[in-house]
C-alpha cells in the first residue's frame, strides 16, 4: 500500500469519528437545555402562574364564541374600549382598503413601504392629539424601544415611574442616559431624582398616562410642575387612555388640563383605535423626523399594512367627528364599580375603565377566571410576572359596547364565584 493510501485509510475512519463526536456533543447540548426549559415550565405550572391560552372562534366584540364554550360568553377583558374592533364603518374601511391598497407593502417604509394611506393616518392622529407630526410604528412596544435611544444621549437623564410598562423599561435600557427610577405616582420622590440629574443636559420625565394593571392616572399636573421648575420635558404612554379619557377622548393629557404641556406621546392602534395593530409617536417636528432617519424599529420594520392603516383611520376619524362614544365609558364604568365594591370585592385604581378584582392569590384567581367562563364571563387571572407576586387579581375592562344587562351578568357572576372560592361572604 502507497503511503498516500495508507494515511487517507486513517484519516477517513477519523473524520467519521469526530463527525459522530460533534452530533454527540450538539444532542447532548440540547437534550441539557430541553431538561432546564421542562423544569422552568414545571415551575411555572406549580406556582400557578401558568398562562393558557383560550381559543376564541369570532370576532372580537362584547360577546365572543370560545372553543369548549357553548353559546355567546360576555367578554370583560379586552382592550376594545370604545368597541371599535367590529365597527361596521372601522371594517369596511379595512376591507377598502385591502381592495385599493393590497394586503401589504412587503418592505420598511424608506425605501418601498410607504403609501398615501400611511401619510393620512400620520396626519389624523398628529391632528388628534393636537401634535405637530406623527410616526407609525407596528407596535408601541417598537415605539418606545425606538424612542429614548434615538432621544437621549449619555450627557442626558431619563426619570422614569418605576411601575412603567415593560416596552417603556426595554426602550430606556438601550439608550445611553443616566437612568433614574421614582417611586410609583411619588411626586417628592420625582423632584428628588429631578435635582440628581441636574447637571445633565436634557431631562426627560416618562410616565404611563395610565397604568394598565391597576387602572390609576398618573399625576400629570405635579409632574408637569416640577418639569418646567427643573428644566424637564414629559412623555406619557397613553395606550389606555386615547380614544376615551378626557372630554373629547384625547387622553390623561387632557382629563388633566396638560395637553399643551406633555411634549411626546406614544400610543397604540391596537386597543380603542380599532384594535388591530401599530402603535405611534406623536410631537414635535424635528423629533419625528429625526426618528425617521434614526428608530431602529422603524427602519427595520416593515410598513404597517393597509387595512391595518385603513381601518384605524376610520377609527379616529369617527372620534374626531364626535365625543359621544368616549363620554358613554364613565356611567357604565361607575356602575360595575360601585355594584362590585357593594357586593364586598376589592377594586383597585379610581374612575377607569380597567377595574381589577384584587385576590392576592395566584391559583385562585386562575381558579376563578375558569369558573366565571362556566358562567358565561371571560375575564383573565393576571398573576407574576405580569403582576408583583401577591398582587394577582381579574382585570376586568369595561367596553362602551357593554350594556347596562352586560355589566350587571357579570357583577352577579363574579358574586357567585367569589362566594364559591370564600372570597365574599
Amino acid at each position: 500500500m502507497s503511503l498516500g493510501k495508507a494515511a487517507r485509510s486513517l484519516v477517513s475512519p477519523l473524520r467519521g469519528a469526530l463527525r459522530c463526536s460533534g452530533l454527540s456533543r450538539s444532542y447532548t447540548a440540547a437534550a441539557a437545555a430541553r431538561a432546564v426549559l421542562e423544569h422552568e415550565l414545571e415551575t411555572i405550572r406549580a406556582a400557578g402562574t401558568w398562562k393558557a391560552e383560550r381559543i376564541i372562534t369570532s370576532k372580537q366584540g362584547p360577546e365572543i364564541s370560545v372553543d369548549g364554550s357553548r353559546g355567546s360568553i360576555l367578554n370583560f377583558c379586552a382592550n376594545n374600549y370604545l368597541g371599535l374592533s367590529s365597527h361596521p364603518e372601522v371594517v369596511q374601511a379595512g376591507i377598502d382598503a385591502l381592495k385599493t391598497h393590497g394586503a401589504g407593502l412587503s418592505s420598511v417604509r424608506f425605501i418601498c413601504g410607504t403609501q398615501d394611506l400611511h401619510k393620512k393616518l400620520e396626519q389624523k392622529l398628529a391632528e388628534f392629539h393636537e401634535r405637530e407630526d406623527c410616526i407609525l410604528y407596528a407596535s408601541c412596544f417598537d415605539a418606545n424601544a425606538g424612542l429614548f435611544e434615538v432621544l437621549l444621549g449619555p450627557d442626558d437623564a431619563v426619570l422614569s415611574d418605576e411601575l412603567n410598562h415593560a416596552s417603556i423599561i426595554d426602550g430606556i435600557r438601550l439608550c445611553r442616559a443616566k437612568r433614574l427610577r421614582y417611586k410609583h405616582m411619588d411626586l417628592g420622590d420625582l423632584e428628588t431624582k429631578l435635582k440628581e440629574a441636574s447637571s445633565s443636559r436634557m431631562r426627560l420625565v416618562v410616565t404611563d398616562g395610565v397604568f394598565s394593571m391597576d387602572g390609576d392616572v398618573a399625576p400629570l399636573r405635579g409632574i408637569c410642575d416640577l418639569a418646567e421648575q427643573y428644566g424637564a420635558m414629559v412623555f406619557i404612554d397613553e395606550c389606555h387612555a386615547t380614544g376615551f379619557l378626557g372630554p373629547r377622548g384625547r387622553g390623561t393629557d387632557e382629563l388633566l388640563g396638560v395637553m399643551d404641556r406633555v411634549h411626546i406621546i406614544n400610543s397604540t392602534l391596537g386597543k380603542a383605535l380599532g384594535g388591530a395593530a401599530g402603535g405611534y409617536t406623536v410631537g414635535p417636528k424635528p423629533l419625528i423626523d429625526l426618528l425617521r432617519q434614526r428608530s431602529r424599529p422603524y427602519l427595520f420594520s416593515n410598513a404597517l399594512p393597509p387595512p391595518v392603516v385603513g381601518s384605524a383611520t376610520r377609527a379616529v376619524e369617527l372620534l374626531l367627528a364626535s365625543n359621544e362614544i368616549a363620554q358613554s365609558m364613565t356611567a357604565k364604568t361607575m356602575r360595575f364599580r360601585n355594584k362590585m365594591t357593594q357586593a364586598g370585592f376589592t377594586i383597585a385604581g379610581s374612575a377607569h375603565p380597567i377595574c381589577p378584582v384584587m385576590l392576592g392569590d395566584a391559583r385562585l384567581a386562575s381558579l376563578m377566571a375558569d369558573d366565571m367562563l362556566k358562567l358565561g364571563v371571560y375575564v383573565i387571572g393576571f398573576s407574576y410576572p405580569v403582576v408583583p407576586k401577591g398582587k394577582a387579581r381579574i382585570r376586568v375592562q369595561i367596553s362602551a359596547a357593554h350594556t347596562d344587562e352586560d355589566i350587571d351578568r357579570c357583577v352577579d357572576a363574579f358574586i357567585q364565584t367569589g362566594r364559591k372560592h370564600g372570597v365574599i361572604s
